[in-house]
This record gives C-alpha cells, structure tokens and sequence, in this order.
C-alpha cells in the first residue's frame, strides 16, 4: 500500500467515524498546515532571517494578507510610506 492509498483510506475511516465530509477534513488540515508554516516563517521573521518577500513567496500569499497576520498576532513591523 502506497503513502498515498494509506492516506485516502485513513481520510474515509475518519470519515466514517466523525460527522465530517472529506472536503471538510481535508480543508481543516490544510488550515492546520498552513497556520504551521506561517508560524514556522514568523520565528525566522522575527530574528530577522527572512524577509517578507520571501515569506509570501513561500506561503503564496500576498504581502497585504501577511501583514494582516502580523497585526492579527500583534507582532510590530516597520511601516513605509510611499510618499
């Protein structure tokens, strides 16, 4: 059995078991994961180790969005003005 197979079938037994459609589960594992990976890259943001072009780059997001998460876990950052 494939890592592939092994996860489909471990998707459908949960399903099974739970009052959740696949679409669900997989929406709240893609929300776990990504909320992951956001605080992975806000570690390295925070030591200054990566800068925000290549966090959204990695998370595929935009700068806007990226800086709503910052305000969102009130984390300060450097505001331009493009004036």
């Amino acid at each position: 059995m494939s890592n592939w197979e092994r996860i489909k079938s471990e998707i459908e037994e949960y399903t099974n078991n739970s009052h959740l459609t696949e679409l669900q589960i997989v929406a709240k594992l893609e929300k776990f994961y990504f909320n992951k990976k956001v605080n992975e890259n806000l570690k390295l943001y925070k030591k200054g180790k990566k800068k925000v072009s290549d966090i959204t780059k990695d998370l595929k997001i935009s700068p806007r969005k990226f800086y709503a998460i910052l305000n969102k876990k009130k984390i300060e950052y450097k505001k331009y003005n493009k004036d």
